[in-house]
């Protein structure tokens, strides 16, 4: 698709302008640390891995997931390509599909040491607001990238379904990050059908039982049908603890000491296979 960069960075700054606002003008908790600190170093990894991503498509077309969508689609890979559906019924399954594997990618995450010593990057955060959301370790980057590529091959979604896709996933990431206060009866009817700010805060908690639940990004339901699924966390929001219980220095949330991160420091027994870690 001609305008699909264009599509993309419009939601993205569009979403990433309002959070901002609505985190300053009606926040959820008060911040522990130096917010100018932490957006120094959570833009500069979104703005450093976005350029890895786009110098990755430029090995061909099949490195990012719409140009695997027309691959696929040219090729009659993937099941929905070899199916007899309506166009708008496999957009609708596409996007659907792709949301279960990303839910399904974090839980590995969450499972895998080696694989949790890089994400544990994302956890580490004292705070969580917008930023947050799209900060991930470069190598989880290019791991997710991969499993997005083999996901669409599979599943053969129409490009129109992995663009909505994409920009649902960093948009919902960037929403349900948020810092933001919602109204306690609109956020119980909206978690019903979209990851809220407050359903994914508990994923943040120091807690393990709490850091191993609500592994949704875009679509609750997921962490509702397979048992990962936590209402609210054990202190409630105000005073629950975020981040990890073995990293509490604000001083070291840098950029390249997160980058270095998983190299150097023990995240403690998070994994969801460990003891402890359920």
């Amino acid at each position: 698709m001609t305008h699909e960069v264009g599509i993309r960075m419009g939601f993205f700054f569009g979403i990433l302008a309002v959070m901002a606002v609505w985190e300053i003008s009606a926040p959820r908790r008060s911040l522990t640390t130096s917010k100018k600190i932490r957006w120094f170093s959570n833009l500069w990894i979104i703005f450093l891995n976005t350029v890895m991503v786009s110098l990755i498509s430029l090995i061909g077309a099949s490195t990012a997931p719409i140009g695997m969508a027309l691959l696929a689609q040219e090729r009659g890979w993937g099941l929905l390509n070899n199916w007899a559906l309506p166009e708008w019924l496999a957009v609708v399954l596409g996007v659907v599909a792709l949301d279960f594997i990303i839910y399904f990618q974090h839980v590995l995450f969450h499972s895998v040491p080696a694989l949790w010593r890089l994400h544990s990057m994302h956890h580490v955060d004292l705070d969580l607001d917008v930023t947050t959301g799209l900060r991930f370790h470069p190598i989880e980057i290019i791991l997710s990238l991969g499993i997005k590529l083999g996901a669409v091959a599979v599943l053969g979604p129409p490009m129109l379904a992995v663009l909505i896709f994409e920009v649902l996933l960093n948009g919902t990431s960037m929403f349900n990050h948020g810092n933001v206060l919602i109204h306690s009866g609109v956020e119980r009817l909206l978690r019903l059908i979209v990851v809220t700010p407050d359903m994914h805060r508990v994923h943040h908690s120091v807690n393990p039982k709490e850091t191993n639940s609500n592994f949704g990004f875009n679509l609750p339901w997921w962490d509702r049908l397979l048992g990962t699924y936590r209402a609210q966390p054990t202190g409630g929001h105000e005073d629950m603890t975020i981040g990890l219980n073995k990293f509490r220095d604000s001083g070291q949330l840098t950029l390249l000491w997160l980058f270095a991160w998983p190299f150097i420091r023990n995240p403690g027994g998070y994994p969801m296979n460990r003891r402890g870690g359920n």
